[in-house]
């Protein structure tokens, strides 16, 4: 068998194409999988690290109002289509599967236009311009969230939950704390704004980071590349408390929130499938900058049912940080509480549900 993945831009879509390629290999070891990525997206540094070959389309988003940049983007989709076929034809493709992100778009078309299989999954409850254009043509949509589904074609849609969840619900990893600096027998806070960080999260853990030093938990602040050198000398400034280590980023993040007690982040739905599988309990500041507000939507999915905090951002401050943080750690009743409705909501199986798609479009 012979897939392509693809899927692009942000974490959210990278990381379940390949939660989903390992699931692939774990029925089918014999199988082959290729990645369609961009060479500028962080899909091009991840997928390789996970030893994954990769092949690159130029293309670009639409934007909400004519400009020449939309001209742009309507050339680049018919040589990332062009493109996409050959590489597609090239593998010997069996079946294509997208993840999301602007790449998806020419790759998941062409595939369905010469007649192979193709499936998308949509992680968010309120998908994007790429996959609603893309459900017209694909065999299957996958969704993460059941509240998704009437934004597609009822007769396509299966609800499988987010691969991302079934890479963390298994066997519990080594520790990787101590080799981040920070100690075992500590309640730690991973403080991290997505795979490109969030400036307000950053913010308000600076201006916290005075009394930060004198809690009883430790922090791993995780700030994005984008801001790390910017945040390094604030903290430098404050005096770097010995309970706070920071990074750029993380790449297995998985192992580090299996031994992690509270999560301060964004409501993409990758980060939402790792918590929920873990029951990890978890304070949620949606990014108000993304479509259709859906990433509010994402978190009351959780906070609706006691296993998150939600604040919108306009409302976040270094104090209310800190508060949220102590309400959690601080009361044990809460935190199981938390822990065990974020359990409830976990998909593990995601990955194993949409290679069932999989063979269900491939058998004769």
């Amino acid at each position: 068998m012979k897939v392509i993945v693809t899927g692009g831009g942000t974490g959210g879509h990278i990381y379940p194409a390949l939660a989903l390629v390992k699931e692939i290999k774990k029925f089918a070891p014999h199988s082959e999988c290729l990645y369609i990525g961009t060479e500028n997206g962080l899909e091009s540094d991840i997928v390789p690290r996970a030893g994954i070959p990769i092949k690159t389309i130029t293309i670009s988003g639409f934007r909400r109002k004519l400009s020449l940049h939309n001209v742009k983007t309507v050339w680049r989709f018919i040589r990332g289509t062009r493109k996409a076929k050959k590489i597609i034809e090239d593998f010997g493709a069996d079946i294509v599967i997208g993840t999301g992100g602007y790449v998806a778009g020419p790759v998941v078309y062409a595939a369905s236009k010469m007649g192979v299989p193709a499936i998308i999954h949509e992680q968010n409850s309120v998908p994007g311009l790429t996959n609603k254009f893309l459900s017209r043509y694909v065999d299957k949509v996958a969704v993460s969230f059941e509240e998704s589904s009437h934004f597609f074609p009822s007769e396509k849609v299966t609800y499988t939950g987010n691969p991302r969840a079934s890479e963390v619900s298994g066997e519990k990893p080594k520790n990787p704390l101590p080799e981040l600096g920070l100690k075992e027998e500590k309640k730690t806070v991973v403080i991290v704004g997505g795979s490109r960080g969030a400036r307000p999260i950053n913010e308000a853990f600076l201006k916290a980071l005075p009394t930060v030093g004198s809690k009883k938990w430790q922090y791993l602040y995780v700030t994005g590349s984008a801001h790390y050198d910017k945040v390094i000398e604030e903290v430098k400034k404050a005096g770097n408390p010995e309970n706070v280590v920071i990074k750029p980023f993380i790449h297995n993040m998985p192992a580090v929130l299996s031994h992690a007690d509270l999560m301060v982040t964004r409501a993409g739905a990758t980060t939402l499938a790792e918590i929920t599988a873990l029951g990890l309990p978890s304070i949620l500041i949606p990014s108000p900058y993304v479509t259709n507000n859906h990433q509010e939507k994402n978190a009351r999915a959780l906070s609706d049912n006691g296993a998150a905090i939600l604040r919108a951002e306009k409302e976040l401050d270094a104090n209310i940080l800190l508060q949220d943080i102590d309400e959690v750690l601080a009361n044990d009743e809460k935190w199981q509480t938390m822990h065990k409705s974020a359990l409830k909501l976990a998909a593990p199986r995601a990955a194993e549900n949409i290679y069932r798609l999989m063979e269900e479009l491939m058998t004769p």
